[in-house]
C-alpha cells in the first residue's frame, strides 16, 4: 500500500493472519447460544489465539522489544522499544455477533508512539498511521471532520457498565446530548478513535481504558490533523486512563 513504513508492513503481516482465524471464530459465535456456558471459553481462546498468532509474527521480526499485552500481560524485553497489542478490542460485541470489534497494534520508542494499525477483519477496514507520515484507511489519506458547529456533530462515547460506574457519567452524556447531532456507543474504543481521524465521528470521550485500547488511534487522530487530551482538558500521556479527541 502507499506510503506504507516497514513497520505497517509487518504490522499488516500480523493482524491479517490473526484476522483469519477471528473471521473463522466470529462465524462459529452464531452457531452457540449466548446463554451457553461454554461461550466464556470459546472467547477467551479466541482472544487467546489471535494473541499467540499476533505474538507468532511480531517477535520473528521484533524479537528484542518488550511487549504488552492484553491477555498475556507484558514481556520484557529492551526497555525503549515496545509493542503494545489488543487481540480483539469490543470483544462484547464479538460474542453478540456484531461485527464491530478490532485488532490493535502500536509500537513505541522512548515513550512516543510511532506507527499504529486498527484492524477490523469483518469489513477488512485496516487503518494505519506511522509519524510524519499520515494516517491512513487502506489507500485513502484519513482527515478529522471540518463541521465547526456542535449541533451538527455526532459525538462517540462509551457507556460505563458493571464495575466500570463512574460518578456523574449521567450528567457527562446529558450535557453533551443536548448539545449535538447524535451520540454514538459503538463498543470498540479503538475503531471509534480510527472513526475520529477518518472524519466519520466528530468527537469521542471515553474514561478508564487501556494504552492498547488508545495508543493506535491517539497516532491516527494526530496524524489526520486531530486533537487529543484528557476530559479534563489535560495533556494525554501514555498513563491516561481517559481520553477526549476530536
Amino acid at each position: 500500500m502507499k506510503n506504507q513504513t516497514p513497520t505497517i508492513n509487518i504490522f499488516e503481516k500480523a493482524v491479517r493472519k490473526a484476522g483469519k482465524y477471528l473471521i473463522r471464530d466470529f462465524g462459529e459465535i452464531e452457531n452457540l447460544q449466548i446463554q451457553s456456558k461454554n461461550l466464556g471459553d470459546f472467547v477467551t481462546s479466541a482472544d487467546l489465539k489471535a494473541e499467540n498468532k499476533l505474538l507468532e509474527t511480531l517477535k520473528y521480526y521484533y524479537p528484542g522489544y518488550s511487549y504488552i499485552m492484553e491477555e498475556k500481560g507484558i514481556i520484557k524485553g529492551n526497555e525503549e522499544e515496545t509493542i503494545v497489542i489488543d487481540p480483539i478490542d469490543g470483544t462484547t460485541n464479538f460474542i453478540h455477533g456484531i461485527p464491530f470489534f478490532s485488532i490493535v497494534l502500536s509500537k513505541l520508542i522512548k515513550d512516543e508512539i510511532t506507527d499504529g494499525v486498527i484492524f477490523n477483519p469483518i469489513t477488512n477496514d485496516f487503518f494505519w498511521a506511522s509519524k510524519g507520515v499520515g494516517a491512513w484507511c487502506n489507500n485513502k489519506r484519513l482527515r478529522v471532520s471540518k463541521r465547526d458547529l456542535f449541533e451538527d456533530c455526532i459525538i462517540g462515547t462509551g457507556i460505563p457498565h458493571l464495575g466500570r460506574i463512574y460518578e456523574n457519567y449521567l450528567q457527562e452524556i446529558d450535557q453533551i446530548t443536548k448539545e449535538c447531532s447524535g451520540l454514538r456507543r459503538m463498543g470498540s474504543a479503538a475503531l471509534d478513535l480510527a472513526y475520529v481521524a477518518a472524519g466519520k465521528l466528530d468527537a469521542f470521550w471515553e474514561r478508564g481504558l487501556n494504552l492498547w485500547d488508545m495508543a493506535a488511534g491517539v497516532l491516527l487522530i494526530k496524524e489526520a490533523g486531530g486533537k487529543v487530551t484528557e476530559p479534563s482538558g489535560m495533556p494525554w500521556t501514555l498513563k491516561s486512563k481517559d481520553i477526549l479527541a476530536s
